[in-house]
């Protein structure tokens, strides 16, 4: 962090991104979910002016102060029209840029319409460039209360389309509250694994990427506002994310997305936590680490592969292979007592056969339910 005096023995913190790992972008769902009328770049400037906000101690007339240099690492900027850029961007965040909003209220449903960044000051003789945000938008950027969606900012910077960044802002929003339910309680199991594998109507999705005009032929929309979306998401983001069609009749109703987290440092170390939680939490991330080197040596797990009701991202999974470990491969064993691994292996092609779509998402739980409904048949079969 650098600090640069001014006069009056005033000072201004003129943030830098030499810890741009550390630093996050916090904001209200409803912003979220909000439409952004904006292009690319003017969409992550407005996210990386978002992260230099100290949400217990907001900003003072609501301005944050960034490097210009440091705004060209962050877009990866480095041709001799960066500045020209820079301005081009600028002027296009504060003439056409602009949130569509909509809240549901006791009178009814009230939508807002914000240019978020009217201001932006710089100049020829030093790197200062100054921010201040519309006092609409920080309601949603500071008056946060119970329901708002954090990530790293660091999440946000190879992600090179305009698709790529809301969808993965919207995930991250599904996602934090699994983890926060997972581990807070309060509701019941399915609804957290809803919010794991959260569905969108094709309606919403296309109002929620402005693309309700655009990429009329579906197969146009899958590739530009899905797919190669996804595929950034899971290149350069800590998710890996996955989806299904949902059908109705033989049009294309929803998509469900399919979420799990890649291993790597926890990401939710920001949460202040005691010591007897974070004991626990130790203990149940070291059974979790057994099962799962267990699952990944099991002979079901290859017959899961081999049947593909398993795909190589999810082994990646600790929670899903954990799972498996924990409350279906025992199981397996009770159907080998009975009916040798043959008979394992032509459950598993028929639990293949009748898959669903929507099973994917928590494939644990599907295999659990499968195997339990099946066994006591084979048990009635064998007494009689």
């Amino acid at each position: 962090m650098t600090i640069i005096p001014e006069k009056q023995n005033k000072q201004k913190q003129v943030l830098t991104l030499n810890e741009l790992e550390k630093r996050k972008v916090v904001e209200h769902n409803a912003l979220i979910q909000s439409v952004a009328k904006m292009q690319k770049t003017a969409l992550k400037m407005f996210e990386l002016a978002v992260s230099c906000i100290d949400t217990e101690e907001p900003p003072k007339n609501n301005t944050v102060y960034l490097l210009k240099s440091e705004l060209f690492k962050f877009f990866e900027v480095s041709s001799s029209s960066k500045h020209s850029q820079f301005k081009e961007a600028v002027n296009y965040m504060q003439k056409q840029a602009f949130f569509n909003i909509k809240a549901d209220k006791k009178l009814g449903i009230e939508y807002e319409s914000i240019v978020p960044i009217p201001y932006v000051k710089w100049n020829d003789y030093n790197d200062e460039v100054t921010i201040r945000f519309d006092q609409a938008i920080m309601p949603y950027l500071i008056d946060l209360k119970a329901e708002f969606t954090q990530y790293k900012i660091s999440e946000l910077q190879k992600l090179n389309s305009k698709y790529s960044i809301i969808l993965y802002r919207w995930l991250s929003m599904n996602y934090n509250q699994y983890e926060h339910y997972s581990n807070k309680g309060g509701r019941r199991e399915e609804q957290v694994e809803e919010y794991r594998n959260p569905q969108i109507s094709i309606r919403e999705l296309r109002e929620m990427t402005d693309t309700v005009e655009e990429y009329q032929k579906m197969s146009h929309f899958t590739t530009w506002v899905l797919e190669k979306p996804l595929e950034e998401i899971n290149a350069h983001t800590s998710f890996n994310v996955a989806y299904d069609k949902v059908k109705k009749g033989r049009s294309v109703d929803s998509i469900v997305f399919h979420i799990t987290k890649k291993r790597r440092a926890d990401d939710n170390s920001y949460k202040l936590e005691d010591k007897t939680n974070q004991e626990a939490k130790a203990e149940k991330e070291a059974n979790e680490d057994r099962l799962y080197a267990k699952a990944m040596k099991s002979k079901y797990t290859k017959l899961l592969l081999e049947n593909f009701l398993l795909s190589p991202y999810e082994m990646t999974d600790p929670a899903i292979m954990a799972g498996l470990q924990k409350n279906v491969y025992p199981k397996y064993d009770e159907l080998k007592t009975l009916r040798g691994l043959e008979g394992v292996k032509k459950h598993l092609s028929y639990v293949r056969e009748k898959q669903e779509p929507y099973s994917k998402g928590n494939i644990a739980k599907y295999l659990k339910k499968a195997i339990e409904q099946y066994l006591p048949t084979v048990k009635r079969q064998d007494i009689d």
